[in-house]
């Protein structure tokens, strides 16, 4: 027969090591989108420096005025 406490502390072992896993997937979840904002923000930045003053008359898709390496 097991000890309870023994059986008990392995639950709480499981408990903790799905946690963990939760909380390094929703890190990696976190990055990428930050990475998405820094990329959005780089782009937003870009276009307000390049696009002349006119642009907003002209309907344009705007992909079109990226960097290439967008």
């Amino acid at each position: 027969m097991t000890n309870p406490i023994e059986e008990r502390l392995t639950h709480l072992e499981i408990k903790a090591s799905f946690a963990e896993d939760m909380l390094d997937k929703l890190d990696q979840i976190i990055i990428r989108q930050q990475d998405q904002i820094d990329r959005l923000t780089r782009e937003v930045q870009w276009l307000s420096q390049h696009t002349p003053p006119d642009a907003a008359t002209a309907p344009r898709n705007l992909r079109d005025d990226l960097p290439p390496h967008y």
